[in-house]
Formats: C-alpha cells, sequence, structure tokens
C-alpha cells in the first residue's frame, strides 16, 4: 500500500512537470511564430509573448492584434488550444490545493521544519496543552502524531498533523523528531488497563531516544510505581497524571484560596508566571540575585528545582545554576532585555 501510493504521488508530481514544460514551450514557441509572421506588429519579442499570453488568457487590450491572414490564423489556434491548455493549468493548481488540504487533513504529509514541539496522543488534555504552547508563543510550530485518520486542529496553521503509531521510525521521522526542541508524550485515553498506557509510552520514548537522544521529552506517567521502568530511558520530566489534580483539589479545602495561585503558575493566561532567568554577571550570591530581581518587579524562586534557596541567601551561585522567577510577561521581557 505504501509503494502504491508512493508511486502515484510521483506520477502525480511528474505530470505536473510535464505540463508546466508543455505549456511554457507552448507560449515560446506561439511567440517566436507570431514575431516571425509579423515582426512589424510586435516589434520586439517580448511584445510578441506579451500578446500570447492576453490572448490565452482572453484578457487581449487590443494594444497588439494580428493582421495578416498567417496570424488570424495562429490567433484562433491561440483561441483554441492556448486557453485550453490555461484552464487545464487553472485546474491543476486548484486540483493541487484540494490534494494538499485533504493529505493535511488525513495527516499524510511529512512536517518541513525545526524547533518545532511534538505533541504524542491526541486528547483533552494535549488540546489544552497545544492552547497554553500557542497563548505564550503564536508562532511555535507544533506537530501532533496520534493514530486517528483526522487533523484534530485543522483551523491552527501553526499546527500540523502526523496520522500513525508514535512509536514506529517512520511516523517519528516525518514529524522531524530528529530536529525537534521537544516532545511531549501523553497516556494514551483509548487504552483502559494502565500499565498498557505506560508501556505504549515506554516504547514512543524508547523509540524516540534511539532517533533523535537529544530532544527534550516529557512523559505522562499514569501510575507512579511504573516509573522505574523508564530507567534504562532518557526522560527529562515525569508528569503523574491524576496526581497534581488530586493535590490541587486537597489544597483548595485545607488551604482555602491556593488554587488561585497555582492557576495562575499552571497557565499563562491567568496573571504571573514562572520563567527562567540568565544569570547575571554581578550576582555573587542568591542574595544578590534575589535582591537585584526584586529592585526590578521580579521574585527569585528557586535555582532549577531547589525551591529553599532563600534560606541561602549566603550562598555563592553554582556556574551550572538554573534560575526562575515569577513575573509577569512585561518585568519578565524587561529583564530579558527585550
Amino acid at each position: 500500500m505504501h509503494f502504491i501510493r508512493l508511486l502515484s504521488t510521483k506520477l502525480l508530481q511528474l505530470s505536473k512537470v510535464t505540463i508546466t514544460i508543455s505549456i511554457i514551450l507552448f507560449v515560446m514557441i506561439s511567440a517566436t511564430i507570431a514575431y516571425v509572421l509579423e515582426p512589424t506588429t510586435f516589434n520586439t519579442w517580448f511584445n510578441a509573448f506579451y500578446w500570447v499570453l492576453t490572448t490565452m488568457a482572453t484578457v487581449g487590450y487590443g494594444d497588439y492584434f494580428a493582421k495578416t491572414v498567417e496570424g488570424k490564423v495562429l490567433t484562433i489556434f491561440l483561441y483554441i488550444f492556448g486557453i485550453g491548455m490555461l484552464s487545464l493549468v487553472i485546474g491543476k493548481i486548484i486540483d493541487s490545493i484540494a490534494i494538499f488540504q485533504r493529505r493535511r487533513g488525513e495527516g499524510t504529509l511529512s512536517f518541513q521544519g525545526e524547533n518545532h514541539i511534538i505533541i504524542i496522543n491526541w486528547s483533552k488534555k494535549a488540546q489544552i496543552a497545544v492552547e497554553e504552547i500557542l497563548s505564550h508563543k503564536s508562532k511555535t510550530s507544533i506537530v501532533i502524531i496520534d493514530e486517528s485518520g483526522r487533523h484534530p486542529m485543522e483551523h491552527q496553521k501553526e499546527v500540523h498533523f502526523i496520522s500513525g503509531d508514535p512509536s514506529e521510525d517512520e511516523v517519528l521521522s516525518k514529524a522531524m523528531i530528529e530536529k525537534a526542541r521537544a516532545a511531549i508524550i501523553f497516556g494514551d485515553v483509548r487504552i483502559d488497563e494502565a500499565s498498557l498506557v505506560d508501556g505504549k509510552s515506554l516504547l514512543i520514548t524508547s523509540s524516540i531516544e534511539r532517533i533523535a537522544p537529544h530532544v527534550h521529552t516529557t512523559v505522562e506517567i499514569i501510575q507512579e510505581k511504573h516509573i522505574r521502568n523508564f530507567h534504562h530511558v532518557k526522560v527529562n520530566e515525569f508528569v503523574l497524571s491524576h496526581d497534581a489534580i488530586s493535590r490541587l483539589a486537597v489544597r483548595s479545602v485545607m488551604q482555602e484560596g491556593n488554587s488561585e495561585v497555582f492557576r495562575q503558575l499552571l497557565s499563562r493566561d491567568y496573571g504571573d508566571d514562572i520563567y527562567e532567568v540568565a544569570i547575571n554577571r554581578a550576582w555573587r550570591t542568591y542574595g544578590d540575585a534575589f535582591k537585584g530581581l526584586l529592585d526590578q518587579g521580579a521574585t527569585l524562586l528557586s535555582d532549577r528545582g531547589d525551591l529553599g534557596i532563600n534560606r541561602k541567601l549566603d550562598t555563592p551561585i553554582p556556574a551550572d545554576a538554573r534560575l526562575y522567577i515569577i513575573s509577569d510577561e512585561e518585568t519578565y521581557l524587561r529583564i530579558k532585555g527585550k
């Protein structure tokens, strides 16, 4: 089936090339004949070329017209055959656009780009992830890989869709995994058994590591005990599927009002957010960074996952530190220097 599809695609491309070359030759030969038949009418070959195009397009302005019998015969020939050929080109263009849109919707087109984010396994959570990414950077290219046969967000021009098994090398290559910035693997909601869901995610992760080990990978895990099964593959982040929701629900009851704080930190659509900032050379200790950022309207939150740096403000900042702040976007961009 793949061979037949590939062959039909090649034949279609070949026919388009052949038609295009034929029409170009037809116009150029017709222009040459017209100039040879009536050199005084057109004066230059380019004028004859212009006349042939306007005649074929049925928009002749009358600034040039055939005066000899031979020239008029050529005009009739262009009316009959030239207009038909032009209509054929227009039809092919429209057909190509329709084929492109159909193949885009079916997920059979390979992605051509780099520094994109790949979302694997479509679900409501995946949709929210896509919307969150686009709300932060609307021009970010996103590739969705799913085994369904229809583009789930066809209206979004920044979102590309690849249909197929995400554990297969061919499908990952069509998504240009080698040049991706990151990949997020969501649990397949079509599978009922939790162990099978995590097992599929493990298989996908193994395929990604084999093809593109440099890609930052985040995996949704249904059961925490399955994390140990990933010890032999590289995973940058694990997200427990139901853990965060349950804990947030309990905290909203035990400490009323803090769910609003978490909502701001979890979504860029509400209030302040978490951003990573570059280390200023003037900062020697965490205290220097804390004060310097506070003066600019931001709060130093952590060094990587260490949230306790406010208790060691006199500690020198390590060379490999990654500092995160809480601020609004305007403050972050000002600190970043944009």
